[in-house]
């Protein structure tokens, strides 16, 4: 039903936060397959992604990438991304009912201060994108990344909220 991709480089860490969140959607059988598009990376970023059981790939071609996913629906993520609890169920609803893609709600708890929400505007990816695998190739440009198929239009939300990656990132560095 849902494959997972991200782009990373040098998330080791990241990657490892983003697949414990996304173990309950394997379990269900929700997560056909997760796939990481590397930018050259030289910590265990490859090491993280193997263990995970998760399609690791140091060269690709963007079509040949989503042609090859095996769900019908694909969620694109950020490295450090992580869907609260009740997104596998969201998710599932969303597809039952809707063609239209779709983004998570921000985590109330992580949020920005507010003159950085003014003046920063979210990144593509930040709350996530869900999207049709059909979707998701009309949309491919040559030399487009996963970015740049999340910008499309006629976005809906699905009811779960999403840790950005940059409030894990924080997180880890207040911690650290």
């Amino acid at each position: 039903m849902l494959t997972v991709i991200l782009e990373c480089r040098d998330n080791e860490a990241e990657l490892a936060q983003t697949f414990a969140a996304l173990v309950s959607g394997a379990v269900e059988g929700i997560v056909r397959d997760v796939i990481v598009l590397d930018h050259g990376s030289r910590d265990g970023s490859s090491t993280v992604a193997d263990a995970a059981g998760c399609r690791f790939l140091t060269e690709w071609d963007m079509k040949d990438v989503l042609g090859s996913a095996r769900g019908d629906w694909l969620l694109l993520l950020e490295p450090g991304a992580r869907p609260m609890v009740g997104w596998v169920d969201a998710v599932v609803d969303h597809v039952a009912v809707n063609r239209n893609p779709a983004r998570f709600l921000g985590s109330r708890s992580h949020r920005r201060p507010f003159l950085q929400r003014l003046l920063h505007r979210p990144a593509p990816l930040e709350q996530g994108y869900l999207v049709s695998k059909r979707q998701a190739l009309a949309a491919l440009s040559p030399g487009m990344a996963l970015a740049g198929i999340a910008t499309g239009a006629g976005v809906r939300r699905l009811a779960v909220e999403m840790v950005p990656a940059w409030a894990v990132k924080a997180m880890r560095a207040e911690a650290g």
